[in-house]
Protein backbone atom coordinates (compact mmCIF):
# COMPACT_ATOMS: atom_id res chain seq x y z
CA UNK A 1 0.00 0.00 0.00
CA UNK A 2 1.45 3.35 -1.05
CA UNK A 3 0.85 6.85 0.22
CA UNK A 4 1.46 10.03 -1.76
CA UNK A 5 0.87 13.68 -1.00
CA UNK A 6 -0.75 15.93 -3.60
CA UNK A 7 -1.44 19.65 -3.31
CA UNK A 8 -4.42 21.46 -4.83
CA UNK A 9 -6.04 24.85 -4.60
CA UNK A 10 -9.37 23.10 -3.91
CA UNK A 11 -10.09 19.60 -2.65
CA UNK A 12 -13.76 18.59 -2.94
CA UNK A 13 -15.28 15.71 -1.01
CA UNK A 14 -17.85 14.26 -3.42
CA UNK A 15 -18.43 14.15 -7.18
CA UNK A 16 -22.14 14.90 -7.59
CA UNK A 17 -23.83 17.92 -9.11
CA UNK A 18 -22.65 20.25 -6.33
CA UNK A 19 -19.06 19.05 -6.59
CA UNK A 20 -18.92 19.26 -10.38
CA UNK A 21 -20.36 22.77 -10.41
CA UNK A 22 -17.67 23.83 -7.95
CA UNK A 23 -14.90 22.00 -9.82
CA UNK A 24 -15.83 23.53 -13.17
CA UNK A 25 -15.85 27.03 -11.70
CA UNK A 26 -12.53 26.42 -9.97
CA UNK A 27 -11.07 25.39 -13.32
CA UNK A 28 -12.51 28.52 -14.94
CA UNK A 29 -10.63 30.54 -12.33
CA UNK A 30 -7.42 28.76 -13.29
CA UNK A 31 -7.17 26.84 -10.03
CA UNK A 32 -6.15 23.23 -9.47
CA UNK A 33 -8.97 21.04 -8.22
CA UNK A 34 -9.65 17.41 -7.36
CA UNK A 35 -12.84 15.61 -6.33
CA UNK A 36 -13.19 12.39 -4.38
CA UNK A 37 -15.76 9.64 -4.90
CA UNK A 38 -16.28 6.42 -2.95
CA UNK A 39 -19.05 5.12 -5.18
CA UNK A 40 -19.94 6.22 -8.74
CA UNK A 41 -18.96 9.46 -10.43
CA UNK A 42 -21.95 11.79 -10.70
CA UNK A 43 -23.48 11.22 -7.28
CA UNK A 44 -27.03 10.29 -6.36
CA UNK A 45 -29.03 12.33 -8.85
CA UNK A 46 -27.54 10.92 -12.04
CA UNK A 47 -26.97 7.37 -10.85
CA UNK A 48 -29.66 6.50 -8.31
CA UNK A 49 -32.17 9.33 -8.02
CA UNK A 50 -33.50 11.97 -10.40
CA UNK A 51 -32.51 10.48 -13.75
CA UNK A 52 -33.32 6.78 -13.32
CA UNK A 53 -36.54 7.41 -11.40
CA UNK A 54 -37.91 9.84 -13.98
CA UNK A 55 -37.01 7.42 -16.75
CA UNK A 56 -39.02 4.59 -15.21
CA UNK A 57 -41.83 6.86 -14.00
CA UNK A 58 -42.46 7.91 -17.59
CA UNK A 59 -42.45 4.29 -18.74
CA UNK A 60 -45.04 3.50 -16.05
CA UNK A 61 -47.18 6.43 -17.25
CA UNK A 62 -47.22 5.01 -20.79
CA UNK A 63 -48.37 1.65 -19.44
CA UNK A 64 -51.10 3.24 -17.32
CA UNK A 65 -52.38 5.61 -20.00
CA UNK A 66 -52.62 2.77 -22.53
CA UNK A 67 -54.80 0.81 -20.11
CA UNK A 68 -56.84 3.86 -19.04
CA UNK A 69 -57.49 6.11 -22.06
CA UNK A 70 -59.31 9.30 -21.06
CA UNK A 71 -61.10 9.70 -24.38
CA UNK A 72 -64.32 7.94 -25.42
CA UNK A 73 -63.58 6.14 -28.64
CA UNK A 74 -60.17 4.92 -27.51
CA UNK A 75 -60.04 1.32 -26.32
CA UNK A 76 -57.87 0.20 -23.39
CA UNK A 77 -54.71 -1.69 -24.33
CA UNK A 78 -52.81 -3.95 -21.97
CA UNK A 79 -49.11 -3.28 -22.53
CA UNK A 80 -46.92 -6.21 -21.43
CA UNK A 81 -44.01 -5.18 -19.20
CA UNK A 82 -40.58 -6.77 -19.56
CA UNK A 83 -38.96 -5.68 -16.32
CA UNK A 84 -35.47 -6.85 -17.28
CA UNK A 85 -35.48 -4.86 -20.52
CA UNK A 86 -36.84 -1.79 -18.74
CA UNK A 87 -34.03 -1.93 -16.19
CA UNK A 88 -31.45 -2.50 -18.94
CA UNK A 89 -32.53 0.54 -20.97
CA UNK A 90 -32.56 2.64 -17.79
CA UNK A 91 -28.99 1.58 -17.05
CA UNK A 92 -27.95 2.50 -20.60
CA UNK A 93 -29.47 5.97 -20.20
CA UNK A 94 -27.59 6.43 -16.91
CA UNK A 95 -24.27 5.34 -18.42
CA UNK A 96 -24.69 7.63 -21.44
CA UNK A 97 -25.68 10.59 -19.27
CA UNK A 98 -22.89 9.97 -16.78
CA UNK A 99 -20.32 9.73 -19.55
CA UNK A 100 -21.51 12.88 -21.33
CA UNK A 101 -22.25 15.12 -18.34
CA UNK A 102 -19.63 13.94 -15.86
CA UNK A 103 -16.88 11.55 -16.92
CA UNK A 104 -16.07 13.30 -20.21
CA UNK A 105 -15.47 16.55 -18.32
CA UNK A 106 -12.58 14.89 -16.51
CA UNK A 107 -10.74 14.52 -19.82
CA UNK A 108 -11.10 18.16 -20.80
CA UNK A 109 -8.45 20.86 -21.01
CA UNK A 110 -9.23 22.05 -17.47
CA UNK A 111 -7.66 18.87 -16.04
CA UNK A 112 -10.25 18.32 -13.35
CA UNK A 113 -9.15 15.26 -11.43
CA UNK A 114 -10.92 12.67 -9.34
CA UNK A 115 -9.63 10.37 -6.62
CA UNK A 116 -11.60 7.14 -6.22
CA UNK A 117 -12.04 5.73 -2.75
CA UNK A 118 -13.34 6.50 0.71
CA UNK A 119 -12.33 10.04 1.66
CA UNK A 120 -11.81 11.32 5.20
CA UNK A 121 -10.51 14.55 6.57
CA UNK A 122 -7.42 13.88 8.69
CA UNK A 123 -6.80 17.56 9.46
CA UNK A 124 -8.30 20.88 8.44
CA UNK A 125 -6.22 20.89 5.22
CA UNK A 126 -5.70 17.18 4.51
CA UNK A 127 -7.97 14.54 3.00
CA UNK A 128 -7.01 10.88 2.98
CA UNK A 129 -8.49 8.72 0.21
CA UNK A 130 -8.42 4.96 0.69
CA UNK A 131 -8.79 3.38 -2.75
CA UNK A 132 -7.94 0.23 -4.63
CA UNK A 133 -4.52 1.63 -5.55
CA UNK A 134 -3.58 2.52 -2.01
CA UNK A 135 -3.84 5.64 0.11
CA UNK A 136 -3.65 9.12 -1.38
CA UNK A 137 -3.10 12.18 0.76
CA UNK A 138 -4.70 15.31 -0.74
CA UNK A 139 -3.72 18.69 0.68
CA UNK A 140 -6.11 21.51 -0.10
CA UNK A 141 -5.54 25.21 0.34
CA UNK A 142 -9.35 25.30 0.40
CA UNK A 143 -11.72 22.39 1.03
CA UNK A 144 -15.34 21.94 -0.04
CA UNK A 145 -17.59 19.34 1.59
CA UNK A 146 -20.13 18.18 -1.01
CA UNK A 147 -20.84 14.61 0.03
CA UNK A 148 -24.59 14.89 -0.50
CA UNK A 149 -27.09 12.78 1.40
CA UNK A 150 -27.99 9.19 2.17
CA UNK A 151 -31.32 7.41 2.71
CA UNK A 152 -32.51 7.95 6.28
CA UNK A 153 -33.17 4.65 8.01
CA UNK A 154 -35.56 4.76 10.99
CA UNK A 155 -34.95 2.86 14.20
CA UNK A 156 -37.48 0.06 13.78
CA UNK A 157 -37.27 -3.18 15.78
CA UNK A 158 -36.32 -6.03 13.46
CA UNK A 159 -35.41 -3.86 10.48
CA UNK A 160 -31.72 -4.73 10.67
CA UNK A 161 -32.61 -8.44 10.48
CA UNK A 162 -34.62 -8.34 7.24
CA UNK A 163 -33.70 -7.46 3.66
CA UNK A 164 -35.06 -4.11 2.56
CA UNK A 165 -34.69 -1.62 -0.25
CA UNK A 166 -33.98 2.11 0.00
CA UNK A 167 -34.38 5.02 -2.39
CA UNK A 168 -31.06 3.91 -3.91
CA UNK A 169 -32.79 0.91 -5.46
CA UNK A 170 -32.65 2.49 -8.94
CA UNK A 171 -28.84 2.34 -9.10
CA UNK A 172 -27.24 0.84 -12.18
CA UNK A 173 -25.98 -2.72 -12.28
CA UNK A 174 -22.37 -1.48 -12.50
CA UNK A 175 -22.67 0.32 -9.17
CA UNK A 176 -20.57 -1.63 -6.63
CA UNK A 177 -23.08 -0.70 -3.93
CA UNK A 178 -25.97 -1.83 -6.11
CA UNK A 179 -29.17 -2.72 -4.24
CA UNK A 180 -31.52 -2.58 -7.19
CA UNK A 181 -34.73 -4.51 -7.51
CA UNK A 182 -33.59 -6.71 -10.38
CA UNK A 183 -36.79 -8.75 -10.47
CA UNK A 184 -40.32 -7.40 -10.36
CA UNK A 185 -42.05 -8.37 -7.10
CA UNK A 186 -45.73 -9.22 -6.76
CA UNK A 187 -46.22 -6.88 -3.81
CA UNK A 188 -44.38 -4.04 -2.10
CA UNK A 189 -44.60 -2.33 1.28
CA UNK A 190 -43.37 1.25 1.32
CA UNK A 191 -42.51 2.95 4.59
CA UNK A 192 -42.86 6.72 4.18
CA UNK A 193 -45.23 9.39 2.90
CA UNK A 194 -42.94 11.90 1.22
CA UNK A 195 -41.99 12.56 -2.37
CA UNK A 196 -39.79 9.47 -2.83
CA UNK A 197 -42.44 7.12 -1.41
CA UNK A 198 -45.15 8.63 -3.61
CA UNK A 199 -43.17 8.76 -6.85
CA UNK A 200 -41.95 5.18 -6.53
CA UNK A 201 -45.21 3.90 -5.07
CA UNK A 202 -47.29 5.10 -8.01
CA UNK A 203 -44.64 3.91 -10.47
CA UNK A 204 -44.54 0.37 -9.09
CA UNK A 205 -48.33 0.20 -8.85
CA UNK A 206 -48.63 1.15 -12.50
CA UNK A 207 -46.30 -1.69 -13.39
CA UNK A 208 -48.82 -4.06 -11.81
CA UNK A 209 -47.29 -4.43 -8.35
CA UNK A 210 -49.58 -4.41 -5.31
CA UNK A 211 -48.41 -1.40 -3.26
CA UNK A 212 -49.15 -0.56 0.37
CA UNK A 213 -47.80 2.77 1.59
CA UNK A 214 -47.49 3.27 5.35
CA UNK A 215 -46.71 6.64 6.96
CA UNK A 216 -46.78 7.93 10.51
CA UNK A 217 -48.11 11.31 9.38
CA UNK A 218 -51.79 12.21 9.52
CA UNK A 219 -51.59 12.46 5.75
CA UNK A 220 -49.09 12.06 2.96
CA UNK A 221 -46.95 15.13 2.22
CA UNK A 222 -47.38 16.47 5.73
CA UNK A 223 -45.32 19.61 4.98
CA UNK A 224 -47.38 20.56 1.92
CA UNK A 225 -50.71 22.32 1.55
CA UNK A 226 -53.47 20.04 2.89
CA UNK A 227 -55.57 20.59 -0.26
CA UNK A 228 -52.72 19.15 -2.34
CA UNK A 229 -52.24 16.14 -0.05
CA UNK A 230 -55.96 15.39 0.07
CA UNK A 231 -56.40 15.57 -3.70
CA UNK A 232 -53.32 13.45 -4.43
CA UNK A 233 -54.35 10.84 -1.85
CA UNK A 234 -57.67 10.40 -3.64
CA UNK A 235 -55.97 10.08 -7.03
CA UNK A 236 -53.51 7.45 -5.81
CA UNK A 237 -56.19 5.48 -4.03
CA UNK A 238 -58.29 5.44 -7.18
CA UNK A 239 -55.29 3.92 -8.95
CA UNK A 240 -55.22 1.11 -6.39
CA UNK A 241 -52.55 2.17 -3.88
CA UNK A 242 -53.36 1.23 -0.30
CA UNK A 243 -52.39 4.27 1.82
CA UNK A 244 -52.17 3.86 5.59
CA UNK A 245 -51.71 7.09 7.56
CA UNK A 246 -51.19 7.75 11.27
CA UNK A 247 -49.32 4.47 11.66
CA UNK A 248 -46.74 3.95 14.40
CA UNK A 249 -44.41 1.18 13.25
CA UNK A 250 -43.88 -1.44 15.93
CA UNK A 251 -41.77 -4.09 14.21
CA UNK A 252 -40.60 -5.69 10.98
CA UNK A 253 -39.97 -9.38 10.50
CA UNK A 254 -39.76 -12.06 7.87
CA UNK A 255 -43.00 -13.74 6.89
CA UNK A 256 -44.12 -16.51 4.58
CA UNK A 257 -44.92 -13.92 1.92
CA UNK A 258 -41.66 -12.06 2.48
CA UNK A 259 -41.91 -9.16 4.93
CA UNK A 260 -44.42 -8.45 7.73
CA UNK A 261 -44.80 -4.88 9.01
CA UNK A 262 -46.70 -4.40 12.27
CA UNK A 263 -48.09 -0.98 13.17
CA UNK A 264 -50.28 0.61 15.82
CA UNK A 265 -53.08 2.71 14.42
CA UNK A 266 -56.12 4.14 16.21
CA UNK A 267 -55.26 2.17 19.37
CA UNK A 268 -55.26 -1.15 17.52
CA UNK A 269 -52.54 -3.26 15.96
CA UNK A 270 -52.34 -4.14 12.26
CA UNK A 271 -49.92 -6.29 10.27
CA UNK A 272 -49.23 -5.80 6.56
CA UNK A 273 -47.46 -8.38 4.42
CA UNK A 274 -45.63 -8.03 1.12
CA UNK A 275 -42.88 -9.68 -0.86
CA UNK A 276 -40.54 -6.69 -0.56
CA UNK A 277 -40.06 -3.68 1.74
CA UNK A 278 -38.94 -0.24 0.57
CA UNK A 279 -37.82 2.21 3.26
CA UNK A 280 -38.42 5.74 1.94
CA UNK A 281 -38.53 7.85 5.09
CA UNK A 282 -36.40 10.71 3.79
CA UNK A 283 -32.72 11.46 3.39
CA UNK A 284 -30.03 12.65 5.79
CA UNK A 285 -26.81 14.62 5.24
CA UNK A 286 -23.89 12.34 4.47
CA UNK A 287 -21.53 13.52 7.20
CA UNK A 288 -20.71 10.37 9.13
CA UNK A 289 -17.27 8.81 8.79
CA UNK A 290 -15.77 11.64 6.72
CA UNK A 291 -13.57 12.97 9.54
CA UNK A 292 -15.35 16.23 10.28
CA UNK A 293 -14.36 16.00 13.93
CA UNK A 294 -10.67 15.84 13.01
CA UNK A 295 -10.96 19.10 11.12
CA UNK A 296 -13.14 20.69 13.81
CA UNK A 297 -16.08 21.23 11.45
CA UNK A 298 -19.36 21.77 13.29
CA UNK A 299 -22.64 20.03 12.43
CA UNK A 300 -26.20 20.73 13.57
CA UNK A 301 -28.57 18.37 15.39
CA UNK A 302 -29.59 16.75 12.09
CA UNK A 303 -25.97 16.05 11.21
CA UNK A 304 -25.83 18.77 8.56
CA UNK A 305 -22.66 20.82 8.20
CA UNK A 306 -23.18 24.26 9.70
CA UNK A 307 -22.51 27.11 7.27
CA UNK A 308 -23.18 30.82 7.07
CA UNK A 309 -24.76 32.54 4.08
CA UNK A 310 -21.44 32.46 2.21
CA UNK A 311 -21.35 28.65 2.68
CA UNK A 312 -18.32 28.94 4.95
CA UNK A 313 -18.11 26.55 7.89
CA UNK A 314 -16.68 27.48 11.28
CA UNK A 315 -13.25 26.73 9.77
CA UNK A 316 -12.41 29.71 7.50
CA UNK A 317 -10.96 27.69 4.58
CA UNK A 318 -13.55 24.87 4.67
CA UNK A 319 -16.84 25.28 2.83
CA UNK A 320 -19.91 23.11 2.36
CA UNK A 321 -22.80 23.04 -0.11
CA UNK A 322 -25.60 20.82 -1.41
CA UNK A 323 -27.55 18.18 0.49
CA UNK A 324 -24.80 17.93 3.09
CA UNK A 325 -25.87 21.27 4.63
CA UNK A 326 -29.48 20.10 5.03
CA UNK A 327 -31.72 23.03 5.94
CA UNK A 328 -28.91 25.42 6.89
CA UNK A 329 -29.48 28.99 5.61
CA UNK A 330 -32.95 27.89 4.47
CA UNK A 331 -31.52 25.46 1.93
CA UNK A 332 -33.34 22.39 0.64
CA UNK A 333 -32.07 19.03 -0.56
CA UNK A 334 -32.43 19.46 -4.32
CA UNK A 335 -30.02 19.03 -7.21
CA UNK A 336 -30.37 22.54 -8.69
CA UNK A 337 -29.84 24.11 -5.27
CA UNK A 338 -26.60 22.20 -4.82
CA UNK A 339 -25.39 22.98 -8.33
CA UNK A 340 -25.95 26.71 -7.89
CA UNK A 341 -24.44 26.76 -4.40
CA UNK A 342 -21.42 24.70 -5.48
CA UNK A 343 -20.42 27.44 -7.88
CA UNK A 344 -20.94 30.09 -5.19
CA UNK A 345 -18.79 28.13 -2.74
CA UNK A 346 -15.96 27.83 -5.28
CA UNK A 347 -16.21 31.53 -6.07
CA UNK A 348 -15.99 32.46 -2.40
CA UNK A 349 -13.14 30.07 -1.74
CA UNK A 350 -10.95 30.90 -4.73
CA UNK A 351 -11.81 34.10 -6.58
CA UNK A 352 -10.40 36.66 -4.17
CA UNK A 353 -13.45 38.79 -4.94
CA UNK A 354 -16.11 39.92 -2.43
CA UNK A 355 -17.98 36.98 -0.96
CA UNK A 356 -21.36 36.10 -2.46
CA UNK A 357 -24.28 35.04 -0.26
CA UNK A 358 -26.72 32.29 -1.13
CA UNK A 359 -30.39 33.09 -1.63
CA UNK A 360 -32.67 30.19 -0.72
CA UNK A 361 -35.89 32.20 -0.59
CA UNK A 362 -37.27 31.05 -3.95
CA UNK A 363 -36.74 27.33 -4.58
CA UNK A 364 -39.27 25.66 -6.89
CA UNK A 365 -39.81 21.95 -6.21
CA UNK A 366 -41.61 19.20 -8.08
CA UNK A 367 -42.88 15.75 -7.14
CA UNK A 368 -43.07 13.60 -10.27
CA UNK A 369 -46.27 11.79 -9.50
CA UNK A 370 -48.95 11.82 -12.19
CA UNK A 371 -50.29 14.43 -12.04
CA UNK A 372 -47.28 16.33 -10.77
CA UNK A 373 -47.06 18.34 -7.55
CA UNK A 374 -45.17 21.63 -7.87
CA UNK A 375 -44.61 24.24 -5.17
CA UNK A 376 -42.67 27.44 -4.62
CA UNK A 377 -42.54 29.83 -1.71
CA UNK A 378 -44.58 29.54 1.48
CA UNK A 379 -47.58 27.47 2.37
CA UNK A 380 -50.54 29.10 4.11
CA UNK A 381 -49.31 27.74 7.46
CA UNK A 382 -45.73 28.91 6.89
CA UNK A 383 -46.85 32.41 5.94
CA UNK A 384 -48.91 32.71 9.09
CA UNK A 385 -46.02 31.42 11.20
CA UNK A 386 -43.79 34.08 9.62
CA UNK A 387 -46.19 36.79 10.77
CA UNK A 388 -47.53 37.54 7.30
CA UNK A 389 -51.12 38.76 7.21
CA UNK A 390 -51.93 36.40 4.38
CA UNK A 391 -54.88 35.48 2.22
CA UNK A 392 -55.14 32.28 0.25
CA UNK A 393 -57.45 30.71 -2.27
CA UNK A 394 -57.71 27.30 -3.96
CA UNK A 395 -59.43 26.44 -7.23
CA UNK A 396 -59.94 23.09 -8.97
CA UNK A 397 -58.19 22.55 -12.28
CA UNK A 398 -61.56 21.78 -13.82
CA UNK A 399 -61.88 25.56 -14.43
CA UNK A 400 -58.71 25.58 -16.58
CA UNK A 401 -59.67 25.27 -20.29
CA UNK A 402 -56.59 23.23 -21.18
CA UNK A 403 -57.38 20.64 -18.50
CA UNK A 404 -60.89 20.24 -19.86
CA UNK A 405 -59.70 20.06 -23.46
CA UNK A 406 -57.36 17.14 -22.73
CA UNK A 407 -59.88 15.48 -20.43
CA UNK A 408 -57.59 15.57 -17.38
CA UNK A 409 -59.02 17.89 -14.76
CA UNK A 410 -57.39 16.17 -11.79
CA UNK A 411 -55.85 18.50 -9.24
CA UNK A 412 -55.99 21.92 -7.65
CA UNK A 413 -53.93 25.11 -7.48
CA UNK A 414 -53.52 27.28 -4.39
CA UNK A 415 -52.08 30.77 -4.11
CA UNK A 416 -50.96 32.52 -0.92
CA UNK A 417 -50.82 36.33 -0.76
CA UNK A 418 -49.44 38.95 1.56
CA UNK A 419 -52.83 40.54 2.21
CA UNK A 420 -52.12 44.28 2.30
CA UNK A 421 -49.86 44.34 -0.79
CA UNK A 422 -51.41 41.46 -2.79
CA UNK A 423 -47.86 40.19 -3.29
CA UNK A 424 -47.77 36.47 -4.03
CA UNK A 425 -45.67 34.59 -1.47
CA UNK A 426 -46.53 30.99 -2.34
CA UNK A 427 -48.02 28.76 -5.00
CA UNK A 428 -48.83 25.05 -4.83
CA UNK A 429 -50.21 23.08 -7.75
CA UNK A 430 -51.28 19.50 -8.37
CA UNK A 431 -51.98 18.95 -12.03
CA UNK A 432 -50.81 18.16 -15.53
CA UNK A 433 -47.46 19.81 -16.32
CA UNK A 434 -47.33 21.45 -12.90
CA UNK A 435 -43.54 21.08 -12.98
CA UNK A 436 -43.39 23.37 -16.00
CA UNK A 437 -46.01 25.85 -14.78
CA UNK A 438 -44.28 26.44 -11.44
CA UNK A 439 -41.38 28.26 -13.10
CA UNK A 440 -43.61 31.20 -13.94
CA UNK A 441 -44.64 31.36 -10.30
CA UNK A 442 -41.00 31.13 -9.19
CA UNK A 443 -40.00 34.03 -11.41
CA UNK A 444 -42.94 36.02 -10.08
CA UNK A 445 -41.92 35.42 -6.46
CA UNK A 446 -38.35 36.36 -7.25
CA UNK A 447 -39.43 39.79 -8.46
CA UNK A 448 -42.23 40.42 -5.96
CA UNK A 449 -45.18 40.02 -8.33
CA UNK A 450 -48.77 40.67 -7.22
CA UNK A 451 -52.02 39.08 -8.28
CA UNK A 452 -52.46 41.94 -10.77
CA UNK A 453 -49.19 40.96 -12.44
CA UNK A 454 -50.46 37.42 -12.99
CA UNK A 455 -53.79 38.71 -14.28
CA UNK A 456 -52.27 41.30 -16.62
CA UNK A 457 -49.70 38.90 -18.09
CA UNK A 458 -51.00 37.52 -21.39
CA UNK A 459 -51.07 33.73 -21.21
CA UNK A 460 -51.22 31.45 -24.23
CA UNK A 461 -54.63 29.84 -24.62
CA UNK A 462 -55.18 27.02 -23.85
CA UNK A 463 -52.29 26.16 -21.53
CA UNK A 464 -52.01 24.83 -18.01
CA UNK A 465 -50.15 28.03 -17.06
CA UNK A 466 -53.51 29.80 -17.24
CA UNK A 467 -54.18 28.17 -13.87
CA UNK A 468 -51.95 30.86 -12.32
CA UNK A 469 -53.98 33.64 -13.90
CA UNK A 470 -57.26 32.05 -12.88
CA UNK A 471 -56.31 31.48 -9.25
CA UNK A 472 -55.14 35.12 -9.09
CA UNK A 473 -58.51 36.23 -10.47
CA UNK A 474 -60.34 34.00 -7.99
CA UNK A 475 -59.55 36.37 -5.12
CA UNK A 476 -61.98 38.93 -6.56
CA UNK A 477 -64.17 37.07 -9.07
CA UNK A 478 -66.00 33.79 -9.56
CA UNK A 479 -63.78 32.01 -12.06
CA UNK A 480 -66.65 29.71 -12.99
CA UNK A 481 -68.34 32.72 -14.61
CA UNK A 482 -65.65 33.79 -17.06
CA UNK A 483 -65.47 33.36 -20.81
CA UNK A 484 -62.29 32.01 -22.37
CA UNK A 485 -59.28 34.29 -21.79
CA UNK A 486 -61.40 36.83 -19.89
CA UNK A 487 -60.00 38.52 -16.80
Amino acid sequence: MTSTQERYDLVILGSGSTAFAAALHAAELGKSVIMTESRTVGGTCANRGCLPSKNLIEAARLVYDAAHPRYPGLSPVHMPVNWTELVTQKDEIIREYRAHKYENLLDGPDHIRIASGQARLVSDHEVEVQGAGGVRRLVGEQILIATGSLPGIPDVPGLSDVPYLTSDLLSAADDPWETELREQPRSLLILGGGYIALELGQMFARFGIEVTLVTRGKSILSDYEPEIAEALTKILQEEGLHIVTGAQVRSVERSQEGIALTVKRHASQHTFNAEKLLVATGRRPNTQEIGLERAGVEVDQAGAVRVNRTLRTNIPHIWAAGDVIGGETGSQMATPVGARDGKIAAHNALSGEPLREVDHLVIPRVIFTDPQVAVVGMTDEEANAAGIACECNTIPLSVVPRAGAIRDTRGVIKMVLEGPTRRVVGVSMLGVNAGEVIHEAAMALRFGATTDDFIDLMHVYPTMAEALKLVAISFTKDVNRLSCCAS
